[in-house]
């Protein structure tokens, strides 16, 4: 279950959500399983290592957004766009990634196994 303060400072813009991490000791790893994003701005964003397993992203703006190490199982990534993403060692098992466009995203060492790939921008 995702941590409300969590979801609440992300929500309210990604600069505050990006100070609170860096004030974060290493190893923090925010909790925003669940969390629905659909549409959301989120480019540039710190998600390293953070918990999105099953979060709604459909249509999210998540360019140049850094993603390494996050675990996106059976998350919905349909038509988001990804483009420039840090998605390095990622979890993307199970996870919809239909119409997203991922050009220039780095995938290395990402799980992609049983995504969603149909129509997805490579």
């Amino acid at each position: 279950m995702a941590n409300p303060e969590y979801v609440t400072i992300l929500r309210r813009s990604v600069e505050e959500w990006n100070a609170f991490v860096s004030k974060q000791e290493s190893g923090f790893r925010a909790d925003l399983s669940g969390t629905y994003l659909s549409g959301a701005d989120l480019r540039g964003t710190q998600l390293i290592d953070a918990d999105l397993l099953g979060a709604v992203l459909r249509g999210a703006k998540l360019m140049d957004t850094d993603l390494s190490s996050a675990d996106l199982r059976g998350a919905q990534l349909m038509d988001a766009d990804l483009r420039g993403a840090d998605l390095r060692g990622a979890r993307l098992i199970d996870a919809d990634l239909r119409g997203a466009n991922l050009r220039g995203a780095k995938l290395m060492d990402a799980g992609l196994r049983g995504a969603g790939l149909s129509d997805a921008q490579l």
